[in-house]
């Protein structure tokens, strides 16, 4: 029987410096940092959620390398916002941080890319209302983002 999954509850991250990762995230994506535990854990909560955490962060030193692009491994975390006004608000703030790497529309989502400064990889995505989806429904395709035009559509 299969595991009955009802959605992600959190996720933990190993980083270098527990305070710079802190730092990031707390600016990001304004998360409260509801706990330190042991010098080298961090626990945080997004606003307006019902977990006890959504980020864990875990310190493992300053000489801890950094896993090989295209090593097996977690790829990304994707953050959903509520709007696409908030999306595109999130592309400021993350260039303004330097952590933008890359934008793309989806079809049924339209997805930020970004880095932490561990070199953790990140989406903060939109999920467009389902009966939009049309062709979208059984596809996962890649194409330019055209924020300005999205929000023109969907913002209110």
């Amino acid at each position: 029987m299969p595991i009955p999954v009802a959605r992600l509850n959190h996720a933990v991250l190993y980083v270098r410096d527990l305070d710079a990762a802190a730092s990031f995230y707390r600016e990001a994506f304004g998360f409260e940092e509801i706990a330190r535990e042991g010098g080298q854990m961090a626990f945080f909560r997004a606003a307006g959620s019902e977990n006890h955490h959504d980020l864990g962060l875990m310190q493992v030193g300053a000489d801890a390398p950094r896993p090989p692009r295209g090593a097996t491994g977690l790829y990304h975390l994707a953050w959903q916002v509520p709007a696409i006004t908030d999306l595109a608000a999130a592309r400021a703030t993350l260039a303004n941080l330097g952590a933008l790497t890359g934008q793309s529309d989806h079809g049924a989502t339209k997805s930020l890319y970004g880095v932490d400064p561990d070199g953790n990889e990140f989406e903060v995505m939109w999920m467009v209302p389902r009966d939009e989806w049309g062709d979208f429904h059984n596809r996962g395709v890649v194409m330019p983002l055209d924020i300005e035009r999205e929000v023109a559509r969907f913002g209110s």
